[in-house]
């Protein structure tokens, strides 16, 4: 199993991230989609069970472009069963790294991706995400955050333990994910919180 890959999660994922958190995980994905304009052409990094890509269907039945890069092998799976409706997809069952993506992106959406890398590897991941972003175009970005609250550090740590002992993840904290985007001069253009602001829901335009 190669490392950070949620194969081994795959079958109960979804049920376990709902009897945590709800429907947070999902409303905060959900959030960001206005985002997407018709027609256009959209990298998924890390999508897992594939949701995301019903509830983009249920905005854009059709006219959309969409790459799918998932390094795990059951989720992939799992997310070529959901609807897309008439929308085009392109299922990439390989890391970010291998994926040599062939064109560029109105709109890239990485749902709680770049938490499994450390400050040491994430820039290099972050790079790869960027270059493949048009001038203009928009990064729609979901993951954890921490704002100073005991229970939210207590929560991580635990997340970080049970992923890094089943998959492999190899990351003990969150990276500085915010520096990556403003070094690279992104605007921040939607936000907001969930789940006790312990979910962040951003859309950056590059």
């Amino acid at each position: 199993m190669a490392k950070g890959n949620y194969d081994n999660a795959a079958p109960f994922y979804d049920r376990l991230s709902r009897l945590v958190f709800g429907k947070a995980l999902v409303n905060s994905q959900v959030y960001l989609l206005r985002h997407i304009p018709p027609n256009a052409t959209v990298l998924i990094v890390g999508g897992g069970t594939g949701y995301i890509l019903e509830e983009i269907t249920k905005q854009h039945p059709d006219g959309l472009k969409i790459t799918y890069v998932e390094i795990s092998a059951k989720m992939m799976a799992l997310s070529q069963r959901r609807n897309f409706g008439h929308n085009e997809v392109n299922f990439i069952n390989k890391p970010i790294q291998e994926a040599r993506l062939s064109q560029a992106f109105d709109v890239v959406i990485t749902p709680f991706l770049l938490d499994n890398f450390t400050d040491k590897n994430l820039p290099a991941i972050f790079t790869l995400i960027h270059q493949a972003l048009k001038i203009g175009g928009v990064w729609l970005y979901t993951d954890f955050r921490l704002t100073g609250k005991l229970w939210q550090n207590l929560m991580l740590k635990s997340m970080l333990l049970f992923f890094k002992i089943l998959c492999g993840v190899e990351s003990w904290r969150l990276p500085n994910v915010a520096g990556l985007f403003a070094r690279h001069k992104y605007s921040i253009i939607d936000d907001k919180g969930f789940y006790g602001n312990f979910i962040i829901s951003r859309a950056y335009q590059k």
